[in-house]
């Protein structure tokens, strides 16, 4: 399968892109790196980056701006920041890739582990990570073509833990490798309207 990888040059998606290139062609893209570019905030842009990629059988996201900062210290421009970033970011992909994606292909969007299990200073996050999971069960029953829809729930990795251990308290961090496993499970299985939790 031809896969496009946004946020493929991340943390989680670097491991994605190592785990699914076992198997498939994957098209790695980023905000500054990767083979090709994208703000996924901009939808124009994410039209121009599968215009230019054509035709694939899967795309998954692993990227999106959120921001992490006390309740009472929150304002609606720090719930702007996941809702522009990390809930239509990737909702703008959804929303162009079903037009570039064959018949019976998959998108796989990304969440994380605070909308199940709260933690101080994510309120913004938590709410926009929610907000993904919901499109993805909604959206999941109205797409054509046998097309499918899931999203990865992840933890924090041990990569990432010296930038957010801190956040996650009593969390046991997961390898990147462990979480990519859940994204293999999107692309390469058939189900649809699922939260995979890599925790």
């Amino acid at each position: 399968m031809k896969v496009v990888v946004i946020g493929g040059t991340g943390t989680i998606g670097s491991a994605v892109v190592e785990q699914l290139g076992q198997r498939h062609e994957v098209v790695v893209v980023g905000a500054r790196g990767g083979q090709h570019q994208v703000d996924i905030e901009d939808i124009a842009q994410v039209r121009a980056l599968f215009s230019k990629v054509g035709r694939v059988d899967a795309v998954v996201v692993a990227a999106g701006a959120l921001h992490v900062g006390p309740f009472a210290e929150l304002t609606p421009e720090h719930f702007h920041v996941g809702l522009r970033g990390k809930l239509m970011g990737q909702v703008n992909v959804a929303l162009v890739a079903q037009e570039f994606l064959n018949d019976g292909g998959s998108i796989t969007l990304t969440s994380g582990v605070d909308t199940e299990h709260p933690i101080r200073g994510a309120v913004a996050a938590s709410t926009a990570n929610a907000a993904v999971e919901g499109f993805v069960r909604a959206a999941a029953i109205e797409l054509p073509r046998g097309l499918r829809i899931n999203a990865v729930s992840p933890t924090v990795l041990q990569e990432s833990v010296h930038l957010f251990g801190g956040l996650f308290t009593g969390f046991e961090p997961i390898k990147g490798s462990r979480a990519a496993l859940s994204y293999a499970r999107s692309v390469d299985g058939a189900q649809t309207g699922r939260v995979y939790r890599a925790w």
